[in-house]
């Protein structure tokens, strides 16, 4: 297995005592009714917001009309969300929480020949995100075979030493202690250590 395909390894790693679900279908009416009640808003305001007519506004919370898709750009854009957000459920609270600790040197080792990850929180399942720790071995660019590409957002920090950060479409970016960048994970993305010593960054990638 070529570097090129350890990043997306991690997040197989990560989703691989989980189970995957499929969301229940949003009932539209009670979500439009539900958005438009956490801004305060009566009928005639959100009507006067969205641009739609207060009876029209009516007939899609009591679920008598099926919006046009013009009509759904209107509500979007009134409620200040993207369309697919007015198909989105809204997160529900959890009353208890989740917690995981781990501490230096506990974490699950994932090593590779530009790499050493340390996976960290690994015993917390159905994460949203992915948080390891990795020192970074490799010292030019030509090691990685070809860009690491994955799905997702991904932050980086660093931690000791300095690094250079490749990305496709940016020039290369030196970054020390302290420094950190958030960018596309979808977007090719190579980082060296320009240290002496192996460099040492986190990393948080979302995944899901």
């Amino acid at each position: 297995m070529t570097d090129m395909f350890q990043e997306p390894s991690l997040i197989r790693l990560a989703r691989a005592s989980g189970e995957e679900t499929r969301a229940a279908p949003v009932d539209l009416p009670a979500r439009v009714r539900e958005l438009r009640k956490a801004r305060a808003w009566t009928l005639e305001q959100a009507a006067q917001e969205v641009g739609l007519a207060r009876s029209t506004l009516s007939k899609i919370e009591n679920g008598q009309m099926s919006p046009t898709y013009e009509a759904l750009k209107k509500l979007a854009l009134g409620l200040g969300i993207s369309v697919p957000q007015l198909f989105t459920p809204a997160a529900t609270p959890q009353a208890g929480g989740r917690m995981a600790v781990t501490k230096r040197g506990e974490g699950a080792g994932h090593p590779t020949t530009t790499y050493e990850h340390e996976l960290l929180a690994d015993q917390l399942v159905q994460k949203s995100m992915l948080p390891y720790r990795a020192r970074i071995r490799a010292r030019r660019f030509e090691e990685f075979d070809g860009w690491i590409r994955h799905e997702g957002e991904e932050f980086l920090y660093v931690l000791t030493g300095r690094v250079c950060l490749f990305t496709e479409f940016y020039q290369p970016v030196e970054m020390g202690r302290g420094d950190s960048a958030y960018y596309d994970a979808g977007m090719g993305h190579n980082v060296i250590s320009i240290s002496d010593d192996d460099a040492t960054i986190l990393w948080v990638t979302s995944i899901r």
